[in-house]
């Protein structure tokens, strides 16, 4: 576990470095959420539309994996959803403090770090997770939210879906780098140049704006946020480790990744979801903080007690 938390260290090194510009206001809040609009926008999907390109197809989708993940995902987002309800919360908040309990940071935080970690190998599992959390989950708190404020799901929901999924800098920069890979064409030298000079950006760009918007993040119910980091950060791996090892069994190094990355700190969107619709934002900025503290030492020990020594 020394090693790996040792490897692991930088990252987060990098992460309280942001939180210590942004909790001195050497880096003001604007100057964190220009950081993070280039590196969502540009250093990030350089880096994911490049890794895409250059990875064949076979070697990206895998229908075990996903079942799988979907699998060990989906219980841990009921089991917080029942212990929001018995807890007597609307729906919109139980549905805010689920995607509190499945959302990890796997985008800003688990791609550049796994590829590290792992190798090349990590980058078509961490795609296929990061498409299947935009995809179902982001568009599954949409409707519950709708269907808890309206008592219905209007025609107009699945639009707002569709456009959010189509303007999302991940999802178009995964799409056009496969669809450049299924085309089997090489990527020109100048072209290839600029995406890894700007892919190159993403990684301390993206720990950076972490820890910078860290800093504006309150500790407030404190036991609350205990109970959904818990969620995050031991319940997900374990039940997608069910899922990957035992009741859909896929590749172990493969399951390795998936289950660590499992085990991520809550992601940053799911605080601008509950800030957008004004529901408990408090509570998911103190998820996201107390997550991301603990998973410092958490991180390392599931990836120490997945990998053989």
């Amino acid at each position: 576990m020394i090693e790996i938390f040792l490897r692991t260290l930088p990252f987060f090194a990098l992460i309280g470095l942001g939180f210590w510009a942004g909790s001195t206001r050497f880096f003001t809040k604007e100057a964190t959420a220009s950081l993070t609009r280039f590196v969502f926008f540009f250093a990030l999907s350089a880096m994911i539309f490049r890794f895409a390109a250059n990875l064949p197809i076979a070697d990206v989708f895998n229908g075990r994996l996903v079942v799988g993940y979907l699998w060990g995902t989906a219980v841990v987002y009921g089991i917080a959803t029942i212990v929001g309800f018995i807890r007597k919360l609307d729906v919109p908040t139980a549905a805010i403090e689920a995607q509190c309990a499945v959302i990890g940071n796997v985008g800003f935080l688990g791609l550049p770090m796994f590829v590290i970690l792992f190798g090349e190998v990590a980058i078509g599992p961490i795609m296929l997770m990061l498409a299947t959390d935009l995809i179902v989950f982001s568009s599954l708190i949409v409707i519950l939210i709708s269907v808890g404020r309206d008592g219905q799901v209007s025609l107009r929901i699945f639009k707002t879906i569709t456009l959010g999924l189509l303007r999302n800098p991940m999802i178009v920069s995964i799409s056009l780098g496969l669809g450049w890979s299924a085309m089997a064409l090489p990527i020109p030298a100048p072209v290839d140049s600029f995406l890894v000079i700007l892919g190159g950006a993403a990684t301390p760009g993206a720990l950076f704006a972490i820890g910078a918007s860290l800093a504006g993040k309150s500790a407030e119910r404190v036991e609350i946020a205990a109970w959904l980091s818990f969620c995050k950060l031991f319940l997900h791996p374990a039940f997608v480790a069910l899922g990957l090892l035992v009741l859909f069994p896929i590749d172990r190094n493969l399951a390795i990744i998936v289950i660590s990355a499992a085990a991520l700190p809550v992601a940053g969107n799911v605080f601008m979801l509950a800030q957008h619709y004004g529901i408990a934002p408090q509570r998911a900025s103190a998820a996201i903080l107390l997550s991301t503290m603990a998973s410092i030492l958490t991180l390392p020990l599931i990836i120490a007690l997945l990998t053989p020594s």
